[in-house]
């Protein structure tokens, strides 16, 4: 095992900006109702506006781009 690729430091990149953008989101339930058995509305239809819809949508996103680079991160130097 060398140094890091090129292609390390963009999943390390990746990864720091995921982490950052799900700190960001705001808690959709209460983690006390979690375990006392209330009903949750975590799954309930609910509509997103502004900021909260757009940092959803990134987070997909970065995660979709974090699961293909890595993938190549373990791709790329087998070949």
């Amino acid at each position: 095992m060398g140094a890091m690729q090129w292609y390390d430091y963009i999943l390390l990149v990746i990864s720091l900006l995921l982490i950052l953008i799900i700190v960001l989101q705001g808690s959709k339930d209460d983690a006390s109702r979690a375990f006392s058995g209330e009903k949750s509305e975590l799954f309930a239809n609910q509509k997103q506006r502004g900021a909260e819809k757009v940092i959803n949508q990134i987070t997909t996103v970065l995660s979709i781009v974090f699961f293909v680079v890595a993938m190549l991160v373990v791709i790329l130097p087998k070949l």
